[in-house]
């Protein structure tokens, strides 16, 4: 795994570094991608570091072209190819509002981080990994996607999130059945309510509902249940499951009776 490559985007923070701990033990150099100055980040990176690996920050806002291909140019020079892409940043609104009362602008902000973005990723660096692929049959690479359980569970306060969310997983499906011909998996990972800093203004109400049995496993989800889903795929350890999605909610959408 060592001269493996995966780029995180949101990785710096909640789920992503979740993610981008479980990856850097698998031995994946890593590319981590956000919006904040390399500053604010560096000690995340050196921790990173700390497991022996490569690691470099693609700074850069997703939901832009420009900084898309900055990042895409980053990860050409710092390491030559990519093999897993894992379109993990996204938002919350800024105000959680009724969908009778959500303004325009903020469902353009929500949809162009959540959607727009990873998607038009996804374009980019599935045409850099067919790309390895031609060269090289053996080339092993993937995509991830990860949503939310919220494609599915409708919040009435902040429809634009779920919609976004909903999208994704949708563009799961329409990347895997593309990417199909080169033998190249595309899976999603859909986390239940993760204890995460955009989780961390509604902390006593979730208590409450775990308490309640909101979910089958009475806990809040943390970072690190999404990254060993997440080093399972990127590892090749579902080799035969893309378009996939595994729902980490700790049985949350199972229903009940």
């Amino acid at each position: 795994m060592t001269n493996k490559t995966a780029l995180i985007t949101g990785g710096s923070r909640g789920i992503g570094f979740g993610i981008a701990i479980e990856l850097a033990k698998a031995r994946f150099n890593l590319a981590i991608n956000g919006v904040r100055p390399q500053a604010a980040v560096q000690p995340i990176l050196d921790g990173l570091k700390a497991f022996g690996i490569k690691v470099v920050y693609a700074q850069g806002d997703v939901s832009k072209k420009e900084d898309r291909e900055n990042i895409l140019r980053t990860i050409e020079a710092e390491f030559g190819q990519l093999n897993v892409l894992v379109n993990n940043a996204g938002i919350a609104p800024k105000e959680r509002k009724d969908i009778l009362e959500t303004s325009e602008e903020s469902f353009e902000y929500v949809m162009d981080i959540n959607l727009k973005g990873p998607y038009f990723l996804t374009q980019l660096f599935a045409n850099h990994m067919v790309e390895q692929k031609k060269q090289n049959l053996a080339f092993e690479c993937c995509i991830i996607n990860v949503s939310s359980i919220s494609a599915t569970v409708a919040s009435v306060n902040r429809g634009e999130y779920c919609i976004s969310k909903a999208g994704i997983a949708m563009a799961t499906k329409l990347w895997a059945v593309r990417l199909g011909e080169f033998n190249i998996p595309v899976y999603e990972i859909q986390p239940g309510i993760i204890k995460t800093d955009m989780t961390s203004a509604v902390k006593e109400k979730y208590d409450k509902l775990f308490a309640e049995g909101i979910a089958i496993q009475k806990r809040w989800g943390l970072p690190e249940d999404i990254g060993k889903v997440a080093a399972a795929m990127a590892t090749g350890m579902m080799p035969y499951s893309t378009g996939q999605v595994v729902q980490v909610d700790g049985g949350m959408t199972t229903q009940r009776l």
